[in-house]
C-alpha cells in the first residue's frame, strides 16, 4: 500500500528548503537550494522541480503525493501568488501556483510563512484540538497567523493579521521599517529589532557590557541571549524592552480575537524565559480584566530545524480535512 505524503516547500530570502512529509509529520526526504542563485523565477522553479522529483525517485517506499504546500514571504493563498516580497530576488506579483502547474497536476497551495506555521501548529504541534489561537513568528522580521473558530484568518485580500506592521508607538517612533513606514512592531520585536534596541541602549547606558565589543553586523540574537544568561545589564534591558513591546501588542491581539493560546515561534524564542517572562508580564498588565489569567503564552512545538517545511506541508492536510 502506498503511503500518503505531502510536499512542503519554504521559500526564504537566502535558502529554499523542501521535504516529503507523511501525515504524522515524519520526513521521508528533504533538500535545499540557494534562492538567490536564481535571478529568474522560471529557472528557479525548474531547478526546484528537478530536486523534488529526484528526492521522490530516491525514496525506498512507494508514495502517493496529495499535494504541494508552499510558504513564502507575502504569499497570497487566495491567488496563489507572491506579491512584492522585499527579501526575494523576483519583484512584483509572481503567479507562483500557476507557474508551478506546468510541472504538476497536483494541488499547489501558497501562503505566507507565518500562516503556514499556524496550520503546522494546528496539525502537528501544540495547537492540536484548539479552535482559537495565534502564532507569532520571531525571526529576521515578525510574522503572525490567526486561527479563529478553527479557520485560518486570511481576510479579503489574503493578508490579514500582519501585526508586525502595526505601529507600536504611533507618531513617537522613528525606527525605519523595511516596509517603508516607521515604528512598526517588528522594528522592536524580531532578531533584527532586538539588535537595534541593544545599540540604542549601549548609547544610553554606561554599565560595562560584553556587547560593546560587537559591530552591528557581527551581533546576533544568540549573542544577546548568551550575554543575558550571564547577567549582562544591557542584554537584560534589551529583552525587557522587547518583551514590553510584544506584551503590549499581544494584549490588543487578545482583545481582537480572544484566543485560547498564543504560540511564539522562531529563532528569538530559543532564548526561553528571557523573552517569555517579560512578554507574559506586560501582556497580563495590559489585558482587559475579563481576559486576565486566561490566555496561555507558549513556545511552539514546531521549533525545529524543519519547522517551516512542516508547516508548509500541513497546508495540504488542512486542505484535505476541509474536503471531508
Amino acid at each position: 500500500m502506498k503511503k500518503h505524503v505531502a510536499i512542503g516547500i519554504d521559500i526564504g530570502g537566502t535558502n529554499t528548503v523542501f521535504g516529503i512529509v507523511d501525515k504524522k509529520g515524519n520526513f521521508l526526504a528533504e533538500g535545499k537550494m540557494k534562492t538567490r542563485d536564481y535571478g529568474e523565477i522560471e529557472v528557479f522553479l525548474a531547478a526546484l522541480n528537478e530536486k523534488v522529483r529526484l528526492a521522490l525517485r530516491r525514496l525506498n517506499e512507494k508514495v502517493f503525493v496529495e499535494g504541494i504546500g508552499i510558504g513564502a514571504p507575502m504569499g497570497n493563498i487566495n491567488k496563489g501568488t507572491i506579491e512584492y516580497a522585499a527579501d526575494l530576488p523576483w519583484k512584483g506579483v509572481i503567479p507562483l501556483a500557476d507557474l508551478f502547474k506546468q510541472y504538476t497536476s497536483l494541488p499547489v497551495i501558497v501562503t505566507n510563512d507565518a500562516n503556514a506555521a499556524a496550520i503546522g501548529e494546528m496539525i502537528y504541534g501544540g495547537a492540536k484540538g484548539m479552535k482559537n489561537f495565534v502564532v507569532i513568528t520571531l525571526g529576521t522580521g515578525l510574522g503572525s497567523g490567526f486561527v479563529v473558530n478553527g479557520e485560518l484568518l486570511y481576510g479579503a485580500d489574503g493578508f490579514a493579521g500582519e501585526i508586525g506592521h502595526t505601529s507600536i508607538r504611533p507618531g513617537e517612533s522613528n525606527r525605519q521599517c523595511a516596509c517603508g513606514r516607521k515604528g512598526c512592531l517588528e522594528t522592536y520585536v524580531s532578531a533584527t529589532g532586538i539588535k537595534r534596541t541593544v545599540f540604542k541602549l549601549l548609547g544610553d547606558m554606561i554599565e560595562d557590557s560584553v556587547l560593546r565589543n560587537y559591530s552591528f553586523n557581527e551581533l546576533t540574537a544568540a549573542d544577546i541571549s548568551e550575554a543575558a544568561k550571564n547577567g549582562d545589564p544591557v542584554a537584560l534591558a534589551a529583552f525587557e524592552h522587547t518583551g514590553k513591546m510584544l506584551g503590549y501588542k499581544l494584549a490588543d491581539v487578545v482583545a481582537h480575537t480572544n484566543p485560547e493560546a498564543i504560540f511564539l515561534f522562531g529563532g528569538l524564542t530559543l532564548s526561553g524565559e528571557l523573552i517569555f517572562e517579560p512578554t507574559r508580564r506586560h501582556m497580563e498588565q495590559n489585558l482587559l480584566s475579563i481576559y486576565k489569567g486566561k490566555v496561555k503564552l507558549l513556545p511552539s512545538k514546531l521549533n525545529t530545524q524543519n519547522a517551516a517545511v512542516l508547516g508548509a506541508s500541513a497546508l495540504v492536510w488542512n486542505m484535505e480535512n476541509h474536503k471531508k
